[in-house]
């Protein structure tokens, strides 16, 4: 690696770099200006990964066992991405309860995305989800045994056999109520065993880009303070969701939609960011989540009247639905007067009629999660429950081999040179309108396996590569520069927790024109606060306060597209309810929204859904049905 150091000129709340890339102190250069000058060290690899969830450890491991020069950056330890608090498993029709068949798999997942999902890439990753648990077994990852020894598998959500018309499958291959945490350890060990240099705790800034193509990101050591520039043929975006644009999340407060922000300021679309999923079960006042994997195992939801009310809205699946529908339903419950507690604001998620021996084994991470957050014991009492945001089925639009996409005059397909993404911060789209529980640990294995499979198709180990501009990166030090001298009035916090009460109650389960368009000028006016926002901690050094300052703009960036396309797509859809649009539509809205952003304006543009499965004869596309559970 090289290192030198970036001249950067002040005057005023104005910022401006110096237009060459210098190697003489900046001093020498500023004259008459006020000015700061930023170290920064270049590197370069074959390939970086950014982020180190499951997404990334998978990409990771399969770039360098290529023999790719990797590097991954994650502004966590790798143990700490969070897919580490997923709970409820990894779906893959192995058949180890009873018959199953990977293309049941498949139907259930176009059925539960409401038909938004693409079809060639749903048929790709159920295809590969039986190898891909036996990969994630032979790494080490500790499921749940049958006493014969082979994986367990539970009920889920949305799960059926024989095409919907066989009952309740169960797919859900599980570590007890730890799947993800199991799952993460497990792939950050087996990433170890590979020459792949992990850059721990870098909060990455921006993507470097060059002739439409990603050439590598600049990032910021937040332990030391340094300023880093990365140069890569290939880059894997795999940061998660931006769940923590909202006021009640069960996402960590990291989950802040990095990746997403980095394409959105490079002037790429971000895909379906609309439909964000609200799990049926967090937690009340906590957020914290509750697995599905509790009704999968026997839990039942009851209202104030002791109602098992889920037998009235999904009479086949029942508790069991799809977790748009059960999230409806419970909202539906609470506004009739029938929720429970004091205010009557939430619902009822009865354990207390199972064994405590299954509870034990089958679920005890929620057991004591319950004990903590609620206060109460999951043998004897119920845990009170409350719709929560918990996922993002929208992010970087890519095709199942984890290209990103970008849409040029007619073409939606345009591949974007040197950029993939996985997991949560992509769209592939799997998920389409809704994400069917337990198959984000599939989705993000697959895909971040994916993109390095398909790196090694299409790229060389040691290839070279052009030197960076002089330039490059400069207005990324600049964003950065300008957040941490700001002036202003406002904190982060403040603006921040503004942007998470409108979203709250703006961008809800239920949703209307009024509410949106409401939702979309008060966005604009919180956007406006940030020209006000000072950050009070000047210092490089464990910045937490400018780190979070940064985690802003690219929450805004997220907060302000999804706002938008919700306000324009005039149907009900999978987790995009409208209330005066009840009904799918799917002549005009059975398409893909591209959003863009720029200084806080919104442009929107749409893409078509891919309707075809990848071979017809092994797997028929699934045309568009009533759905219903």
């Amino acid at each position: 690696s090289t290192q030198s150091t970036w001249g950067f000129i002040g005057c005023g709340h104005r910022m401006a770099l110096l237009s060459a890339f210098l190697r003489r102190p900046a001093l020498a250069a500023a004259r008459s200006f006020a000015t700061r000058a930023y170290h920064v060290e270049d590197h370069t690899y074959d390939a970086l990964v950014i982020g180190a969830g499951g997404a990334g450890l998978r990409a990771t491991i399969g770039l360098a066992e290529k023999g790719f020069r990797t590097a991954c950056l994650t502004k966590l330890f790798p143990t700490r991405s969070h897919t580490v608090a997923a709970q409820g498993g990894i779906n893959a029709a192995l058949g180890n309860m009873g018959e199953d068949d990977w293309r049941w798999h498949a139907y259930d997942t176009i059925k539960g995305s409401d038909w938004l999902g693409d079809q060639d890439a749903i048929h790709f990753m159920c295809k590969e989800a039986p190898a891909t648990v036996y990969e994630l077994d032979s790494y080490g990852v500790p499921f749940s045994r049958t006493p014969s020894g082979q994986i367990y598998q539970r009920a889920f959500g949305g799960q059926s056999l024989k095409y919907g018309k066989g009952g309740q499958a169960f797919r859900c291959c599980a570590a007890a109520d730890r799947t993800g945490h199991a799952l993460l350890h497990s792939l950050y060990g087996a990433s170890l065993k590979h020459d792949a240099k992990f850059f721990v705790e870098y909060f990455v800034l921006d993507l470097i880009m060059n002739e439409g193509a990603c050439v590598g990101v600049t990032a910021l050591c937040m332990e030391d303070g340094t300023l880093h520039r990365f140069r890569a043929a290939n880059t894997v975006i795999a940061t998660g969701g931006y769940g923590r644009a909202y006021f009640s999340a069960t996402s960590a407060h990291t989950c802040t939609g990095d990746g997403n922000a980095m394409v959105s300021r490079a002037g790429l679309p971000l895909q379906d960011l609309e439909f964000v999923q609200f799990h049926p079960t967090g937690i009340y006042g906590a957020g914290c989540l509750i697995t599905e994997g509790a009704r999968g195992e026997g839990g039942i939801l009851r209202n104030s009247n002791g109602e098992r009310f889920m037998e009235r809205h999904a009479p086949t699946a029942k508790d069991l639905a799809s977790r748009d529908v059960v999230s409806r339903a419970m909202t539906i419950e609470i506004r009739e007067g029938r929720g429970v507690g004091p205010e009557k604001d939430h619902i009822y998620l009865h354990l207390d009629h199972l064994p405590k021996a299954l509870l034990d084994k089958r679920l005890p991470g929620i057991s004591e999660s319950a004990h903590i957050f609620a206060g109460v014991d999951v043998t004897k009492q119920p845990i009170p429950v409350l719709p929560t945001v918990h996922y993002n089925m929208g992010g970087i639009p890519t095709n199942y081999y984890g290209q990103a996409l970008k849409k040029e005059g007619n073409d939606t397909e345009v591949i974007v040179p040197g950029l993939y993404a996985a997991g949560e911060a992509g769209c592939a789209s799997v998920h389409g309108a809704n994400r069917l529980g337990a198959n984000s640990l599939l989705d993000i294995v697959v895909f971040g396996r994916a993109c390095a499979n398909r790196i090694a198709e299409i790229a060389k180990p040691g290839a070279p590569q052009p030197e960076l501009k002089a330039d490059a990166g400069e207005e990324s030090i600049a964003r950065l520069d300008k957040a941490r001298f700001n002036k202003g009035p406002k904190s982060t916090a403040e603006v921040r927790l503004a942007l998470q009460k409108v979203m709250q109650s703006n961008a809800a389960v239920f949703r209307t024109q009024e509410t949106l368009a409401e939702g979309v000028t008060k966005l604009d006016a919180v956007y406006s606060l940030v020209k006000d926002i000072q950050v009070t901690d000047k210092s490089m050094i464990w910045n937490s306060d400018l780190i979070e300052r940064l985690e802003l703009d690219n929450l805004l960036d997220n907060a302000l597209i999804t706002m938008a396309g919700a306000e324009a797509r005039k149907e009900s859809r999978g987790a995009h309810a409208r209330e005066d649009f009840p009904k799918r539509d799917d002549e005009k809205w059975m398409k893909h929204t591209l959003g863009y952003v720029s200084d806080g304006k919104v442009r929107l543009d749409y893409r078509a859904v891919h309707s075809s499965t990848l071979d017809q004869s092994e797997f028929p596309s699934v045309p568009p049905a009533a759905r219903v559970y």
